[in-house]
């Protein structure tokens, strides 16, 4: 089993966590928290896990093989650096770093000492998301056309990142993941802050890739509605996915096609002579497992140390993500 230890047991934590004593790939030998209320929460559901607020303890210990860094976001550099140096594989919550030369600094030194550095892009171990993924590769969509995302709440604001930072990084890693992880031709925003100063709570952010592919990502914590959804638009069909639904992928066979218009060669051969056909067939639902998207997580981060399998969200995918983000 794969000696782990955790920093941080913040918002977020708790769910790693949890997950972590579940597997039986790890084995969650110490958790690390500067806040007492913290560490008295973690002593009472888990009284056989060392708990200190002395990261060196860790570090330091040869036993633990790798950490788990779930703190604020401006602490991840720092600490995945700390924690590479001292020979620990990392995987770290996302955004792994705020800047790409960060990114590659930790790429760099991950490469150097032969350890995994892997960022916590959940959604690419959630069932749905992959659902979609093997349509896309499977051709059941056509050629895709456009993608738009909503990730949307009333709250919870934060002070340390801004609604970008907080929500996209989701959004962005499921659009790469589904593309095959292409280089954007172009990024721009638009965000507002009304309550924060310099902080934005609601970004509009338009992503544009080859061949014609357009993103847009909608994220904001200023808003009347909880939604996590995302529509995926082919030539041949079209897929909604709602996290937040029981029935979590909805595929539509519906679609624009063009018309031939009958000419001297049998093809579209009058530009100004158009007719259009309007798909509407069925709406499919489809059933999908869904084992809970961290067990996944961890149990993939937990192969790639153990059995060197390829890192799903490593270092390349996290540098395309926090590249992107911070266009």
């Amino acid at each position: 089993m794969l000696s782990v230890a955790q920093i941080g047991v913040g918002y977020w934590g708790p769910n790693l966590l949890r997950n972590l004593v579940a597997s039986r790939k790890c084995r969650v030998k110490a958790v690390i928290d500067l806040s007492g209320e913290r560490r008295d929460f973690v002593r009472g559901l888990y009284p056989a896990i060392h708990v200190t607020d002395d990261i060196g303890q860790a570090l330091d210990d040869p036993e633990i093989q790798a950490v788990v860094i779930a703190t604020p976001v401006k602490s991840h550099f720092d600490l995945a650096m700390k924690a590479l140096t001292a020979g620990k594989h990392i995987l770290v919550e996302k955004p792994i770093a705020t800047a790409v030369a960060e990114v590659d600094e930790i790429g760099s030194l991950a490469r150097e000492k032969n350890l995994v550095a892997m960022v916590g892009h959940t959604f690419l171990y959630n069932a749905a998301v992959r659902y979609v993924k093997k349509l896309i590769d499977a051709g059941e969509l056509g050629d895709i056309r456009y993608i738009y995302s909503q990730r949307l709440n009333l709250g919870r604001i934060r002070s340390d990142v801004d609604a970008l930072w907080n929500f996209a990084p989701h959004d962005i890693s499921i659009i790469q993941y589904w593309l095959g992880d292409p280089d954007p031709v172009s990024v721009m925003k638009r965000g507002v802050d009304y309550i924060q100063e310099a902080i934005d709570d609601v970004v509009f952010m338009n992503i544009w890739y080859p061949n014609k592919v357009m993103a847009n990502i909608h994220v904001s914590w200023l808003d009347p509605r909880r939604l996590r959804q995302m529509t995926v638009v082919g030539s041949k069909k079209m897929v909604v996915y709602d996290n937040d639904a029981e029935n979590k992928i909805a595929i539509y066979d519906k679609g624009i096609d063009r018309m031939a218009v009958l000419g001297q060669n049998m093809d579209y051969d009058n530009p100004l002579a158009r007719s259009f056909k309007h798909r509407e067939g069925d709406v499919v639902l489809p059933r999908i497992e869904f084992p809970e998207p961290i067990r996944v997580e961890v149990e993939h981060f937990a192969d790639c140390v153990e059995n060197g399998t390829r890192c799903l969200s490593g270092i390349d995918h996290a540098r395309k993500v926090v590249r992107i983000l911070a266009a």
